[in-house]
């Protein structure tokens, strides 16, 4: 399903993504853990184009995904991508953020559109709130908005940056909670998250980045529970240490 063999990603003279490869396959589940700037979403943002990389390669559905190509509206179609940020339209109410792409970008009738987009509400939980404006949304119920509005456009795989990292801890696991229903219902889905609970739980592998490669990899409970990297075992004694 999705390819990245060797990537190397710049931002001027720093150095982001140093040779990182990685294979999902349809159906998998993978969690990107890793301290922040380690490179986890910036090996998304690859995947989906939204930015450029000056070696290696990223492939999806067969097909290698250059930015500037003009295939690469249809590759986002079939990738979805949910932010930190909900990124929601403020002056569309919750139906029509979902409705938005198939209208616009699938030139699906609007009937068609707006029953599908209340089907895709009902499943995150929120067809009783299609009229409300994103204002009147938790933070929590608008990154559920985000999830559909994503969805809408049938995507083969989703990705999420660290969708759960914006909101109150309150209102993690209503989103959590979609985002299991999505990996039961065999979404391929690359997710990066410091929500270790759901990595265990829901992931088929864990990727461990640091300084822009992947120091380890491998089956999620047997990662989370016994690393086998120092970086690793710092990383997760740091983030599973007990709250006090």
């Amino acid at each position: 399903m999705i390819e990245i063999h060797d990537l190397h990603k710049r931002f001027g003279d720093h150095e982001v993504l140093k040779g990182v490869s990685l294979k999902v396959e349809a159906g998998e589940v993978v969690c990107l853990i890793g301290p922040s700037g380690s490179g986890k979403s910036t090996v998304l943002r690859c995947i989906n184009g939204l930015e450029s990389y000056e070696g290696g390669e990223v492939r999806v559905l067969g097909e290698r995904v250059d930015r500037h190509a003009k295939s690469i509206h249809d590759l986002r179609s079939s990738v979805g991508m949910v932010f930190q940020r909900f990124n929601l339209f403020p002056h569309r109410t919750a139906l029509d953020n979902v409705m938005e792409g198939p209208l616009y970008v699938k030139r699906m009738p609007a009937e068609s559109a707006r029953r599908e987009a209340m089907v895709l509400l009902e499943k995150v939980g929120l067809a009783q709130k299609a009229d409300a404006w994103p204002a009147q949304l938790s933070g929590g119920q608008q990154q559920r908005v985000a999830i559909a509005r994503a969805l809408a456009m049938k995507p083969k795989a989703m990705l999420f940056d660290e969708p759960t990292s914006a909101l109150d801890p309150e209102l993690v696991g209503e989103v959590l909670t979609v985002m299991r229903t999505l990996a039961n219902e065999g979404m391929t889905m690359i997710v990066v998250t410091h929500e270790m609970g759901f990595a265990r739980e829901v992931a088929d592998r864990v990727c461990f980045l640091h300084s822009g490669s992947i120091v380890e990899a491998g089956p999620a409970v047997q990662l989370l529970s016994s690393p086998q990297h120092a970086r690793t075992q710092d990383f997760l004694r740091r983030v599973l240490r007990p709250q006090v």
